[in-house]
């Protein structure tokens, strides 16, 4: 079951596209968001979204980083065929999903939104609450409520 709101966040490590260690702090506002597969229909809206609003959500002070399964090598191909600026996550274990209580089926992860800041998740948006088209708008809209 996934992380809810109030919790502390975890404490992950995991490559980005460039396989560089990262290790987000989450004292900050972060949003940590979890997707099935880079290069799918909706992972690809999802993700250039993101990227079309990524300014929006430097502005706030915000990171964001994209989480699925793939490995180093499919993040950078994605990142790079998309333009995407922002860390994307290699989870082939399951070890950062695990952490924030995503499940994992077929070595996919759910598609799962979280919005932590002061160490703790704020606010989490799930597979009921979202669709690919409009989610970074939606999420951006969540980091604002977080941070009246």
């Amino acid at each position: 079951m996934a992380l809810e709101t109030g919790v502390p966040a975890p404490e992950v490590t995991a490559l980005n596209q460039d396989g560089d260690e990262v290790s987000p702090a989450f004292d900050e506002t972060a949003v940590v968001y979890f997707y099935p597969r880079d290069g799918t229909p909706g992972c690809t809206l999802e993700a250039r979204e993101f990227e079309a609003d990524i300014e929006s959500f430097r502005r706030a002070g915000v990171t964001v980083y994209g989480v699925s399964t793939d490995d180093v090598d499919s993040h950078r191909e994605f990142a790079d065929e998309e333009g995407l600026t922002f860390d994307l996550l290699a989870d082939p274990d399951g070890a950062v999903a695990d952490a924030f209580g995503v499940e994992t089926r077929d070595d996919f992860v759910d598609r799962v939104t979280f919005v932590l800041a002061d160490g703790e998740v704020q606010a989490v948006l799930d597979a009921d609450d979202m669709r690919p088209e409009g989610h970074a708008a939606d999420v951006l809209e969540a980091v604002r409520r977080v941070e009246e």
